[in-house]
């Protein structure tokens, strides 16, 4: 009898060795969900120096920032940062042409977007802003914001132009902001983004209806559990996205079912490796190899992003038409560009666009817009990874990439003068 019981005793054992190895390697894992409401610690909130209770975060005026691009093995020094610069206006400098040095009979462009209109992983002389200066001879005023989406640069555009009119508003964006104009909390669809807390637009009877943000002081991310309701209720991933992909007991079960998580698990764990004995491994990139793995479970995301373009895309088209009427109001020349990240960027070379023919669907629905696919003018020579930076945060294009960018919309520019 006690053979058998010794026996039950070690099986348990390894049972509950197991489920914590899996959960552990699941909370690492990116296209995992392991907590609902995570813990957010007065450390954590102190450095989210970018709260805003209207748009949820904006780059903040005056500010100085260095990245470090991951440009290095670990243990070695870090060798290359970018660094991210804002005037006083909270607009990323543009070193080719300041405002100041823009005259009153200069045309005048304002960019807004996400982290591809910011131009993230490049310093402020490698942005398409910089190199349209260039061309143009004007300062371009670059207000994207990481993450953001449609509904977010609308709301700060409308909050900056009456303080700094333009002649040329353009408005970048990858596809994923069909994802983004349907969220409230980013966790819910980006797991682990938890202090990204945002106001959404939804389409009531064909108009636009404001749903402001549930947090009005930063002090209230410490406690979005008493939140839950209306972020359960207003954040369409949380029952489409979230709790599908909402690991649960046996997590054993959950981390076992795809070999790429098995994949992640064994990367990440050897990177971990690396960077306690200070030595890299001979022959293997693991940095390489995690990106590759993390793409590959990106694109369950690339294809439900697709579909939302099918459900959703009268909010997308009625936000477009927001932009136009308010173009409209102010007097200016309102264009839409559509740019691609690289999770986006490897499917669609096979499928094609997961937006379908919007992007000219909206520009003729809307006789006042321009509008630009930049997929169509970037020629990746059968290399679509050859577009973007090669390494660091991942997935946004190099100077060499913007540069091209700023040729084909200053061209939109001189055209018109």
């Amino acid at each position: 009898m006690l053979p058998f019981v010794a026996l039950a005793v070690v099986i348990v054992g390894l049972a509950i060795a197991l489920e914590v190895v899996s959960y552990k390697s699941l909370e690492r894992i990116p296209a995992v969900a392991t907590e609902e409401f995570p813990e957010i610690d007065r450390e954590l909130l102190g450095k989210f120096s970018s709260f805003d209770p209207e748009l949820g975060w904006v780059p903040q005026p005056n500010q100085e920032k260095q990245k470090d691009t991951g440009d290095h093995l670990p243990g070695e020094e870090v060798r290359t940062t970018v660094t991210y610069s804002t005037d006083e206006y909270g607009s990323r400098v543009c070193p080719a042409k300041s405002r100041d040095e823009t005259g009153a009979d200069d045309v005048t462009v304002s960019t807004y977007g996400d982290s591809y209109c910011f131009c993230r992983e490049v310093d402020d002389d490698g942005t398409f802003q910089h190199y349209m200066a260039e061309e143009l001879d004007t300062h371009v005023a670059n207000y994207g914001g990481g993450n953001y989406g449609l509904d977010q640069a609308l709301l700060r555009m409308k909050r900056q132009y009456p303080e700094e009119p333009t002649d040329y508003v353009f408005v970048v964006v990858t596809a994923s902001s069909i994802a983004r104009i349907l969220s409230v909390w980013k966790h819910y669809q980006e797991f682990g983004n938890i202090l990204a807390v945002k106001p959404r637009y939804t389409l009531e009877d064909g108009d636009l209806k404001l749903i402001d943000s549930p947090v009005d002081e930063k002090e209230e991310l410490l406690d979005l559990e008493s939140k839950a309701d209306f972020l359960r209720t207003n954040d369409f991933h949380y029952d489409h996205w979230f709790k599908p992909h909402y690991a649960s007991v046996p997590y054993t079960a959950d981390f076992l079912d795809s070999s790429e998580y098995l994949r992640y698990a064994a990367i990440t764990g050897c990177k971990e490796l690396e960077r306690r004995t200070g030595r890299s491994i001979p022959g293997v990139d693991f940095d390489a190899a995690q990106t590759e793995s993390a793409l590959r479970m990106e694109q369950p995301r690339v294809r439900y992003h697709e579909r939302l373009f099918e459900t959703h895309e009268p909010l997308f088209d009625a936000l477009i038409g927001e932009f136009v009427d308010y173009a409209d109001e102010q007097d200016f020349k309102p264009v839409f560009v559509m740019v691609q990240q690289l999770r986006y960027a490897k499917y669609e070379s096979e499928h094609g666009p997961i937006y379908g023919d919007l992007v000219d669907r909206l520009g003729e629905k809307y006789d006042a817009l321009e509008t630009v696919d930049m997929a169509r003018h970037l020629d990746p020579d059968d290399d679509i990874e050859s577009l973007y930076v090669e390494r660091g945060e991942g997935g946004h294009y190099s100077p060499e990439t913007n540069r091209e960018i700023a040729e084909v919309l200053a061209e939109i520019v001189e055209e018109d003068q």
